[in-house]
């Protein structure tokens, strides 16, 4: 008998009609002879809707607090789905992310895992129960529960299906797998019937919402066979592994974008050794995650640079910058809001010479121009000004072969097996 993870969003189990659907598709595994555990998000907007209430009775909102808020909704989610497998006959039984075993460190809102300890879960299985994990959440040593930051519910799939050496971690969600780019954005984007690790990896970094990039992370390090498949209907998703076949021709598997950037500019540095260190080195003492760094030419001993960061951070590091005006002099500091990063990552761009500069003409031919450029052996990223998204999306899908004639399919009812 295999043993499967199956883990489910918010989407999914969004009200009682998709929890039954769930449920249905839960058995179904089962009937085939499969041993299932079961890590399922808060319904819908639940964890939104819980935030909002706290903002409404406090302006701060303490992270120890928050997290024993928002790990309510899991709890709501696990207790129903397993009541309506109770429903159709099932033995089922749910855990909390601390009773399935998962010890992570101190950080409230955002903690890392420590350990898994998933003595419970595996005995449920040898009782051949199906087990029911809320995602999302832990414990730390001390008895504090801590919550693992959005998408940790992927984390805590991934992490278990390592744990307890499961056969398969499937991800279920409102698309059938893994496209070339958002097919909300695209309906003729190509779905891929496999795609690497660190193709994976970098698109969900870049933007890409299919997986969480601490999730597929976990798949790399301990080679989790991953599968990205719609809870909506029963077909083939995709298989994300250490090695993908290119398909011949393509060297671009996906586009992705991230609306959430901001470029800081600061201008008159003294250009001496160390100067880089010591601003990127306030930011990091602050948490703040820097993404793309450029430095101009120097004039007169001085230097101007400019890098990205989030844009709910502009502010903070803004303000990192004015604090160390004293220690490190420098003339103005300024930013901006309204820019987008677009991606190009593919596996294939190794062997293919002329990706990046295929990406600048079409880009260039739409009359906008690039601000910010960063690379890597498998990706090509651009900041431009955020107007014309789609109309950049759709250009760079077509010019490296990535349309198709299929019908993109996103959430819908269940289609009957």
């Amino acid at each position: 008998m295999s043993l499967y993870v199956m883990k489910f969003g918010g989407s999914s189990v969004g009200d009682t009609e998709r929890m039954k659907r769930v449920a249905k598709r839960i058995a179904d595994k089962q009937d085939e002879g499969h041993r299932c555990v079961v890590v399922v998000s808060a319904m819908g907007d639940t964890t939104d809707d819980l935030i909002d209430q706290a903002k409404l009775l406090s302006s701060e909102l303490p992270a120890r607090e928050m997290d024993m808020l928002m790990t309510t909704g899991e709890q709501i989610s696990i207790a129903l789905l397993t009541i309506a497998l109770s429903g159709i006959g099932r033995e089922a039984v749910s855990y909390t992310g601390w009773q399935a075993g998962f010890r992570t460190d101190e950080t409230h809102g955002r903690a890392r895992i420590n350990e898994i300890v998933p003595r419970r879960v595996l005995e449920a299985l040898e009782k051949d129960k199906i087990v029911i994990v809320a995602g999302f959440q832990g414990m730390t040593m001390d008895g504090e529960i801590t919550t693992l930051g959005r998408g940790g519910s992927d984390t805590t799939a991934v992490a278990l299906a390592a744990a307890i050496k499961a056969d398969v971690c499937e991800i279920y969600t409102d698309v059938d797998g893994v496209y070339s780019t958002d097919p909300r954005i695209v309906k003729n984007a190509r779905k891929l019937k496999e795609i690497s690790y660190d193709e994976m990896l970098e698109l969900a970094n870049l933007g890409a919402a299919v997986l969480h990039p601490r999730a597929v992370e976990y798949a790399k390090r301990y080679q989790v066979k991953l599968v990205v498949r719609s809870s909506f209907n029963y077909n083939e998703g995709t298989v994300v592994k250490e090695e993908a076949s290119m398909e011949q021709g393509v060297a671009v598997s996906g586009i992705a974008y991230d609306k959430s950037v901001a470029r800081i500019s600061i201008s008159g540095v003294a250009d001496v050794p160390g100067v880089l260190a010591q601003v990127f080195g306030k930011l990091a003492d602050e948490g703040i995650n820097v993404d793309i760094i450029v430095q101009s030419g120097v004039q007169n001993g001085e230097a101007d640079f400019s890098f990205t960061v989030s844009l709910d951070e502009m502010e903070k590091a803004k303000e990192v910058i004015r604090q160390i005006r004293q220690e490190l002099p420098y003339r103005e500091v300024t930013s901006e809001d309204n820019l987008v990063k677009i991606s190009i990552v593919g596996a294939g761009m190794v062997s293919h010479p002329g990706v990046a500069a295929q990406m600048f003409d079409v880009i260039s031919s739409l009359g906008i121009s690039i601000k910010m450029v960063s690379t890597s052996e498998i990706k090509v990223s651009c900041v431009v000004e955020s107007g014309k998204l789609l109309e950049i999306i759709q250009a760079l899908h077509t010019a490296y072969g990535l349309d198709t004639d299929q019908q993109v399919f996103v959430g819908g009812p269940q289609e009957r097996r």
